[in-house]
């Protein structure tokens, strides 16, 4: 069984080595209606260059990128690459498009806003966010979501130096990705328990100041999930701001550990067993219940604020049988075995098939 982890993926650049610590964090955020017209504005202020790649979308093209490459015509050098998907075959090419690329943009969901982190990253050039969806929180953070034959790996990049979130168009996507969104965030809650579990019994540095933000940023989401509403610019306002939080937590730490434990490991085990089933943030809000179960914590304060926002609490929600989730609780300790949760500790099969079961009890 091959380990899940983005140590052999040759799809980041290697940087030069150096001993200081370097905690990047987007300079300009704009959220809000409308604030698409205010990218040039953003732009300048940066000061990035002359020239930009806007990575977009077949879909997202219509939606904003046609848009913003409009707003920046005449002020910038402006070229357009379709991302149709994330790949490294997609990355050469969008890399070798950007190749005179003073900075780029990723106009779009979260695998074109991928797209454009790693090869900005690749070329060392800054990159702005404008995401069309709220569907997790790599609009804002450092990392990076790139399939293999395995599953999806999480490699580490650098933030956006800016985001610049049109809730209007965010509110007008279908609500699923907003629900998604909302469910990353949740997730938060066993993610830092994990951390401090594993800080406890591996002595794991741990960031007080991103532990603290994290957690704040979850409780905020659960505490305003009946505003979580289908096509309401309210709701894309506070998820949208609660995802930004969450990848500023990220870059504190210097690391997904503040967004990231065994929830996510197991989501990344449910892309390898069942790929293409789920949304990330689905899957990750199904992994926190379980998770915060085995933390003794209120698992079903949990699942009633997903089951508030509209995401789904258990597997066969997004077509995963019951035995496939069973089998994705046991091998999670397989995907990163560097990043100790509490599915690492021995987790039988048994107990994996009564916390599944546990999911459907009223």
């Amino acid at each position: 069984m091959i380990p899940m982890s983005g140590d052999g993926i040759q799809v980041l650049k290697n940087k030069r080595f150096d001993k200081s610590k370097w905690m990047q964090l987007p300079r300009d955020v704009v959220i809000g209606h409308g604030v698409l017209e205010h990218l040039p504005a953003v732009c300048s202020d940066l000061g990035l260059g002359n020239s930009v790649l806007i990575v977009t979308g077949h879909r997202t093209e219509g939606i904003a990128g046609s848009t913003v490459e409009q707003l920046l015509r005449g002020q910038y050098t402006t070229s357009v690459f379709i991302a149709g998907e994330i790949s490294p075959r997609i990355i050469d090419e969008a890399e070798e498009a950007g190749r005179d690329a003073d900075f780029f943009i990723g106009v779009g969901g979260g695998r074109v806003i991928d797209t454009a982190k790693i090869v900005s990253y690749n070329r060392d050039k800054p990159f702005i966010s404008v995401p069309t969806a709220a569907s997790h929180d790599g609009i804002a953070s450092a990392r990076a979501s790139v399939p293999t034959i395995e599953g999806n790996v999480s490699l580490q990049a650098h933030p956006p130096l800016a985001i610049v979130a049109d809730t209007g168009i965010i509110a007008a996507a279908p609500h699923r990705l907003l629900a998604s969104g909302g469910a990353d965030i949740i997730s938060n809650s066993t993610a830092i328990l994990d951390w401090e579990l594993s800080h406890r019994l591996r002595h794991e540095p741990i960031s007080e100041y991103a532990m603290a933000l994290s957690k704040m940023t979850a409780e905020m989401l659960m505490s305003n999930a009946d505003l979580i509403r289908p096509h309401q610019e309210e709701s894309a306002w506070i998820v949208t701001k609660a995802l930004v939080s969450s990848g500023v937590a990220m870059s504190i730490a210097g690391s997904s550990r503040p967004g990231s434990g065994g929830e996510h490991k197991f989501s990344h085990a449910l892309d390898r067993l069942a790929p293409g089933k789920g949304l990330h943030g689905e899957k990750c809000g199904i992994g926190t219940i379980i998770t915060m179960y085995l933390h003794g914590g209120d698992w079903r304060a949990i699942r009633q604020a997903l089951k508030k926002i509209g995401a789904p609490t258990t597997p066969q929600e997004i077509g995963i049988d019951d035995s496939v989730a069973v089998q994705a609780l046991i091998t999670a300790r397989e995907i990163r075995p560097e990043r100790f949760t509490i599915l690492d500790m021995g987790l039988t099969e048994e107990s994996a098939r009564e916390l599944v079961r546990m999911l459907y009890q009223e």
